[in-house]
């Protein structure tokens, strides 16, 4: 009878625990899980943030590169002044003395006193007056006789003082400005001569010397890319998708492939540098092409492009399933028309957006470019012809960026930040069309 006591309090059944109260293993376990989804909203969080902040930066810097400062300026184009200044020796220096009296006789008209003369007025425009005036002049020779209302740009310095850019005190040292053109400046503006405006050169209109920042723009900088996005996509789209389609449906399995898979990943890791120095080795020490031109900075940027299409064309290719191929091949179709027939337009939207997302890469690239030269060439006419816009030494907006950066000129550091904010208006419109693409294009199996 002990005994059996004795046995059974030692042999009492185990404590279970009950399915509905949470044990301390479980709880620990939700508790990580509940920190780690914690973790990622805090990170997407930042990221956001982050975002935002570089956005805004970017908004706020480069905006004030879309809007100008114009002086509206009635001028007379008398015959006589008009045919001195065509057969004077300087013909700038000419049409300059015509701006001045004309500016000299619209300041007094508003009852600006100033014992300024038309010279020293003229410093608060910029330099680029009297070829605009000239150039208005060939173009136009009917209107010589009569009154044309002009706005010419103000300069930089001006330009600098209605945006906040520049202040009475920085002009203690300036050889060109000082109070009295600001006091003049006030009284134009109150006139209504004196404005901001928006400013299309900017953004259709070409690069300009460090003398003239506020008639600097980036018109032919995106002709140039657009250039270098048509070298890209006749060469790259084709042989890229070629060659992938070949590596994924036909290639025999076998060490020669392996290499040649391996060799694609590490091109795809390769610093865009590289291919600027292999551009560079290449196409103009050794095929002399012309330097800076689009078609040698598209040649470059399509031996970039190439891994990132191949990479991604192949994936879209192994996301087809086998059975599409398996069916076909059922069906009497032969190894050709089942990939082209039936895998490749399934594959399409995969291959359009890796495609699209290739370009985009190549459009926001500057290294290879800086090896080429096309930031040591300043663009200022456009191509006489289409076709000659490929051989045309030409610059690209990320160059042209890098290149305003560079500059001393706070102007030109104001473009830069406008610059951006056309890129990524090209990269945004860009990555839209990819997407677009993709649900268009998109099949369900």
């Amino acid at each position: 009878m002990t005994d059996t006591s004795a046995n059974g309090q030692n042999n009492a059944a185990p404590k279970k625990n009950s399915l509905f109260v949470q044990d301390a293993r479980l709880k620990r376990r939700k508790s990580a899980e509940k920190r780690f989804q914690w973790y990622g909203i805090g990170a997407i969080s930042i990221g956001c943030i982050f975002l935002v902040v570089l956005l805004t930066n970017i908004l706020m810097n480069g905006s004030s590169a879309f809007r100008q400062t114009f002086i509206d300026l009635p001028i007379t184009l008398n015959a006589e002044e008009i045919e001195a200044a065509e057969a004077s020796m300087l013909k700038t220096g000419a049409y300059k003395n015509i701006i001045y009296a004309a500016l000299e006789e619209q300041v007094a008209s508003k009852g600006v006193e100033t014992e300024m003369s038309g010279k020293d007025l003229g410093k608060i425009m910029s330099d680029s007056a009297p070829g605009e005036l000239r150039g208005f002049v060939l173009a136009n020779p009917d209107a010589i006789g009569t009154t044309v209302d002009f706005s010419f740009f103000a300069s930089s310095r001006v330009d600098g003082y209605f945006k906040g850019r520049v202040e009475r005190a920085d002009l203690v040292n300036d050889k060109n400005l000082d109070a009295a053109h600001l006091d003049i400046i006030d009284q134009l503006k109150d006139a209504g001569i004196v404005g901001l405006h928006f400013n299309a050169e900017f953004i259709f209109g070409a690069d300009a010397s460090d003398n003239r920042p506020e008639q600097a723009g980036m018109g032919l900088s995106i002709l140039g890319s657009f250039y270098m996005m048509i070298v890209v996509l006749l060469l790259a789209l084709p042989i890229g998708v070629g060659a992938a389609i070949y590596l994924e449906e036909f290639a025999p399995q076998s060490k020669f492939t392996d290499v040649i898979e391996v060799n694609i990943s590490n091109l795809a890791a390769v610093p865009s540098i590289v291919f600027g120095i292999l551009g560079l080795a290449i196409f103009i020490q050794t095929m002399h092409f012309t330097k800076s031109a689009p078609l040698v900075g598209g040649l470059v940027l399509t031996l970039m492009t190439l891994p990132t299409i191949i990479i991604s064309t192949r994936a879209a290719l192994k996301a087809v399933p086998p059975s599409i191929r398996e069916a076909a091949l059922g069906l009497g179709a032969s190894r050709m028309q089942a990939v082209f027939d039936h895998v490749l337009p399934l594959a399409m939207p995969g291959i359009l957006t890796g495609t699209i997302i290739g370009l985009a890469q190549a459009l926001g690239e500057t290294a290879p470019l800086l090896l080429i030269g096309m930031v040591g060439f300043l663009a200022t006419n456009t191509p006489e012809s289409f076709i000659a816009g490929f051989d045309t030494p030409n610059s690209a907006m990320p160059a042209q960026i890098y290149q305003w950066a560079s500059r001393a000129d706070p102007a030109f550091y104001e473009r830069a930040w406008g610059g951006i904010i056309i890129l990524l208006f090209f990269l945004l419109a860009m990555n839209i069309i990819a997407v677009i693409l993709r649900r268009k294009f998109e099949r369900r199996w």
